[in-house]
């Protein structure tokens, strides 16, 4: 994973990935939220907040 990656905001399902308490879940909503936001065709960079 990468550093940043617990930069990353949002919700998914209707779950607030920075909410998420299980870490193994936690990972999880994050990749789904960094392939849903690269599918829209968002910059990593911007989803990344670097």
């Amino acid at each position: 994973m990468h550093p940043n990656s617990s930069l990353i905001k949002g919700v998914v399902c209707g779950v607030r990935v920075e909410e998420v308490e299980d870490p193994l879940m936690k990972k999880i909503r994050q990749l789904d939220k960094l392939v849903d936001e690269l599918a829209k065709g968002k910059a990593l960079e911007k989803i990344l907040r670097q």
